[in-house]
């Protein structure tokens, strides 16, 4: 007898609370006056791809989900077609994918959100689904829900905070009237833009103050959102701010940071100026821009902070195998951390990023920097091996995945570090394209996160950094670039992420 029921009844894809949720969200399109819904997914960039939904077609997608197409998921960072979709398998070692099939993206309804800067129009994660129900494999957003379960099959969960630092510039020249608009492979030509301030300094009143009219639209989206932001402040270089936030749990962390880089980004652009997370735009004065990853473990069921040190500790046991984790797969992990050729222009001695893999109390010359006191149930540490333009969903699944081994393994960090960037240990990546080769070597994150989604991201790393080395044969000369910069890395990210 032919079934009736919807593709998410079917296949049992929402728990009682994303019920629930759904009944809220329909709620609150009827109280807003909601006429679309941004029905958006992140992709392995980390940037969100979307539908505009009518609200009857959102209201139909909380039943039915709605479909999409895979193909974004064969393009690199600069839209090269990088996997022929008309082969047998689409390209990916997966049945079913040839011929660009489409899938099915499922609303979470519990992250529904109203934008304010968007009138009568909210957005709301959807995750991805095949059309047997099974999740779509290479979605980053399921590979950290996946990578949490492991946590609460334990009893554990992971809490974090978001320190991130980007550049606000103004637009001076927009270039569509005269500049290149690019094509597959090939970038448009970015905007013309300018610094919106001047001079380095560090959090100077009269400097934040100097380009509060600009940041002040973006801080009121992202508080109308219901965003816990905690910070704006005054970072290194001209334009350059740092945002920080509330700590939160697990999948709320690497929504929270999507839904702050995607309102940055589109304020800023409404009103003329231009964000970027790109680490070092290719203008002059700028300076690296980093991610620096706060977390700790909790007991899921009490919260209770299970890395609080006692009396003559860095850190509690527990703690200490989780920073051991963390050690043993930075390396491999680097690719998810910093994902771009021009992420890699942080990694110097001496420079307030770390370059090997070590760990210190308090030290911010270190890969992963203990802040804690003995009974303090603040205590957590900070990974600073991140960039700005990191996907938050790869980040903090790899994170999360390495620590929890370090957990399970009872892996130990080894000696706690006085002169990070003299310790004898090993290296971090110092190119992206020795970072991919690393992670393709490497069994564990195969394991975590599946060899099927290991060989795609490898694959279009290395179309990214192949079409960079290509560029770099075309145009030797370093006198051409700015700030040490390339031109390639400046067009393929500025405006990006």
């Amino acid at each position: 007898m032919p079934t009736t029921s919807t593709f998410i009844e079917r296949h049992g894809l929402y728990s009682p609370d994303q019920v629930e949720a759904a009944a809220r969200s329909r709620k609150l399109v009827e109280q807003h006056g909601i006429d679309v819904v941004r029905l958006v997914w992140p992709d392995q960039y980390g940037l969100l791809r979307g539908k505009a939904l009518t609200r009857p077609a959102y209201f139909g997608a909380l039943e039915a989900g709605s479909q999409i197409t895979m193909a974004p998921f064969i393009l690199d960072s600069a839209n090269a077609i990088v996997l022929d979709p008309f082969t047998p398998d689409g390209g990916i070692e997966i049945d079913g994918f040839g011929g660009s099939p489409n899938v099915t993206a499922v609303p979470d309804p519990g992250t529904f959100t109203v934008l304010p800067w968007a009138p009568h129009t909210a957005v709301v994660f959807a995750d991805l689904y095949q059309t047997n129900g099974a999740a779509f494999p290479l979605a980053p957003r399921t590979i950290l829900k996946q990578t949490l379960g492991r946590l609460a099959e334990r009893n554990l969960a992971i809490v974090a905070g978001i320190e991130i630092e980007w550049y606000l510039t103004r637009v001076v020249d927009d270039l569509l009237g005269t500049g290149s608009m690019g094509g597959p492979g090939t970038p448009a030509d970015p905007p013309v833009v300018a610094p919106v301030a001047r001079g380095y300094n560090y959090l100077l009143l009269d400097h934040l103050d100097e380009i509060d009219d600009a940041l002040a639209p973006i801080r009121d989206a992202v508080t109308a959102m219901g965003l816990p932001l905690r910070t704006f402040d005054d970072e290194w270089a001209p334009g350059q701010v740092e945002t920080t936030f509330d700590v939160l749990e697990g999948l709320a962390v690497a929504d929270t940071a999507s839904l702050f880089k995607m309102a940055t980004k589109q304020v800023a652009k409404r009103n003329g100026y231009l964000a970027s997370f790109m680490c070092t735009p290719a203008i002059a004065g700028f300076y690296a821009s980093g991610w620096h990853l706060h977390t700790s473990i909790a007991d899921a069921t009490t919260g209770q902070n299970l890395m609080v040190p006692e009396p003559g500790q860095a850190l509690s046991t527990l703690g200490q195998h989780y920073v051991g984790g963390t050690l043993a797969h930075g390396r491999a992990a680097s690719v998810f951390t910093t994902p771009t050729v021009n992420g890699y222009r942080r990694r110097r001695p001496y420079s307030l990023a770390p370059d090997r893999l070590t760990w210190a109390k308090d030290n911010r010359a270190a890969m992963v920097r203990v802040i804690s006191e003995p009974g303090d149930q603040a205590s957590h540490v900070e990974n600073r091996v991140g960039e700005a333009a990191a996907n938050p969903y790869l980040y903090l699944a790899a994170q999360a995945a390495a620590g929890l081994d370090g957990i399970v393994g009872e892996i130990s960090p080894g000696q706690i570090s006085e002169d990070p960037y003299a310790e004898d240990v090993a290296r971090l990546p110092t190119t992206l394209s020795e970072a991919v080769d690393v992670l393709a070597a490497d069994d564990f994150y195969r394991k975590e996160f599946g060899s099927v989604f290991i060989d795609y991201l490898v694959t279009m790393k290395r179309s990214e950094v192949s079409r960079y080395e290509a560029w770099l044969v075309e145009n030797p000369d370093p006198k051409t670039y700015v700030n040490d910069v390339t031109d390639w890395e400046h067009r393929e990210y500025f405006e990006l992420f």
